[in-house]
């Protein structure tokens, strides 16, 4: 069974979706650590109450940034894992801490990557007169959501959408698409392979794409 650690900086809404599919059998993984870079982060209350090994260190005044993501990522190491899961983390972590996991990173974003990388992305939506917003989930690279993207979620921006809710109405799509991504790479469906991402041994040439029964294709 592929081990998962799961990244978080926050609520962890997206790390109640990937143990709820994995409760109900549509992702056959375990998640083996939870790990965040706030040490109030709500999502490790909800793991502490679930027995799922738990990890946090705070970023906040770490000094020195490369020297922190390096310990952080070596707690995370330790736990083991199969594949790494950022699941609204919100930090960019040095690529020496990346280096090692390339490959085995994943992380989810709100926007039809590669489009607005970085923060504030329903308000660049918005501000540039975008008719479609997203997310994306890629491999982690040193680059800021610049890895190869694996599969993405679409919806359309409605006359009068505020940047709540966007946010509102792509959460639900977000949790689809990265229980999905993470059922393709865990399964040995989908890899990352130089800068490429190889599905069915096949070269992926456009994210797969989440379909109306949550499926990839």
């Amino acid at each position: 069974m592929p081990r998962l650690a799961v990244l978080v900086s926050g609520r962890g809404s997206n790390f109640d979706a990937l143990r709820a599919a994995i409760a109900a059998g549509r992702l056959h993984a375990e998640i083996a650590l939870l790990a965040s870079n706030r040490a109030d982060a709500p999502a490790l209350v909800r793991a502490r109450a679930a027995d799922i090994a738990t990890f946090a260190s705070d970023s906040r005044g770490s000094g020195d940034r490369a020297a922190w993501d390096r310990a952080f990522m070596a707690a995370v190491a330790a736990a083991q894992p199969d594949l790494i899961v950022l699941a609204g983390f919100m930090r960019r972590l040095d690529a020496t801490a990346v280096a090692p996991w390339l490959g085995r990173m994943l992380n989810i974003h709100p926007s039809l990557l590669p489009k607005y990388p970085g923060l504030d992305t329903h308000q660049r939506v918005l501000a540039a007169g975008d008719a479609e917003h997203g997310a994306s989930v890629h491999f982690v690279t040193a680059e800021l959501d610049g890895g190869p993207v694996l599969a993405q979620a679409r919806m359309p921006v409605l006359p009068g959408d505020t940047p709540a809710d966007l946010a509102a109405r792509l959460l639900p799509l977000e949790h689809q698409l990265l229980v999905a991504a993470v059922a393709a790479v865990a399964s040995g469906r989908c890899r990352m392979q130089g800068t490429a991402i190889l599905c069915g041994g096949q070269i992926l040439h456009a994210p797969l794409q989440l379909q109306d029964d949550a499926s990839l294709a």
